[in-house]
């Protein structure tokens, strides 16, 4: 069996390959025509210098690599990639995040991309709330793959301007965005109770999307994806 960091490297090189496919428009909006690079790189920016170390009861535990030949076909004009462990309990989810315009950031999402690399489909892609307050919420998408006897679980969402959504075609929904974060959630549930793995990662992001809106409060991108 694949170990969990094995399993992680796997899971970026699908993500980050299948994210795109023109390399040559990730620097220009394709439906208002005009230049977006200094937007994309003040995203790209916030992202990199601000994304927390610590959240909630969640500690950086460690860097992920990503091949930047790929990154950079996929339009990723900036990334993070990085596990965290929930302080007591040992659970640990990874969390993968790329700035790109819309176009290269919905270029395909896990449950097309994952089969295509060889994955099963294990629990069908569903949309979910995460609760953030008692008032607000963040829109995503879960989905669980499997491969060789192992299974993982994958949350993956945008963000618009403050706006945690899980658009049916975000291509066309975030058409207007100058630059995009998405985000995915990744946990190996192979060994856990039924629901756990869904449950942890709910836990997870509704305790580091407060934290990312407070970091990018001063300057944030035109539009957002996670």
């Amino acid at each position: 069996m694949k170990s969990m960091s094995g399993w992680l490297t796997a899971a970026a090189a699908v993500l980050v390959v299948a994210g795109t496919t023109y390399l040559h428009g990730r620097m220009t909006d394709r439906w208002g025509g005009k230049n977006v690079s200094a937007q994309l790189l003040r995203a790209a920016t916030l992202l990199e210098t601000r994304f927390p170390e610590t959240f909630g009861e969640w500690a950086f535990d460690e860097e992920l690599q990503s091949d930047a030949r790929q990154l950079e076909k996929a339009g990723a004009v900036g990334h993070i990639w990085k596990s965290y462990k929930r302080d007591g309990s040992g659970a640990k989810v990874s969390v993968f995040i790329v700035c790109a315009t819309p176009h290269d950031a919905s270029g395909h999402t896990p449950d097309r991309c994952f089969p295509g690399a060889g994955f099963e489909i294990g629990e069908t892609e569903h949309r979910v709330t995460v609760p953030l307050s008692k008032t607000e919420g963040a829109e995503a998408f879960s989905g669980t793959f499997r491969k060789a006897g192992q299974t993982i679980r994958v949350f993956w969402t945008y963000c618009v301007d403050g706006r945690w959504v899980a658009p049916q075609i975000a291509r066309i929904e975030l058409a207007d965005a100058a630059a995009v974060y998405k985000l995915y959630a990744i946990i190996d549930e192979t060994s856990l109770p039924h629901g756990t793995g869904e449950r942890i990662c709910m836990e997870f992001l509704g305790e580091l999307v407060p934290e990312l809106n407070r970091a990018f409060a001063d300057e944030k991108p035109a539009a957002a994806a996670l």
